[in-house]
């Protein structure tokens, strides 16, 4: 069940793999997520020695969910994934020029996941080749639709 997805992503990078990770969150966090407070269009995924960290994911906290606390909403977060998985990441992405872009959050037995993709930037021909590519699909159908 998808909690955000990130659309911008899908259509500025072409994605080759996707992994699925966990995040460190604090409560208020998870209660924001829950209310569906999260947004992932400026995000961005980084390794810092040898560990994956979350940035510019801005998650807006509830007025009642943290009145102790003064919450950061665009924090670092930091990414749990398994280590074999962080050291073909970081081969991937030093070696070949990949990019690690947050794809979308969603929940996996009550735990929130984020799913990364391992993408390549597209450029502007690429974008525009793709839009055409759907406009012709959806006028397939159209005319398919006609004939029978």
């Amino acid at each position: 069940m998808s909690i955000v997805e990130n659309r911008k992503a899908r259509h500025d990078y072409s994605i080759e793999e996707r992994y699925e990770a966990g995040l460190v969150l604090e409560g208020w966090e998870v209660k924001a997520i829950r209310a569906g407070r999260a947004q992932l269009k400026e995000a961005y995924v980084i390794i810092r020695r040898a560990e994956l960290f979350l940035i510019g994911a801005h998650m807006t906290p509830l007025p009642e969910a943290s009145t102790h606390i003064k919450p950061d909403p665009v924090r670092t977060r930091k990414l749990l994934m398994n280590a074999a998985e962080i050291a073909k990441l970081i081969g991937k992405v030093e070696r070949a020029g990949y990019t690690l872009v947050p794809l979308d959050l969603h929940y996996v037995r009550g735990r929130v996941k984020l799913e990364i993709g391992l993408a390549k930037g597209k450029k502007q021909f690429d974008k525009r080749a793709t839009e055409k590519d759907r406009e012709w699909q959806r006028d397939k159908q159209r005319l398919a639709k006609q004939v029978v």
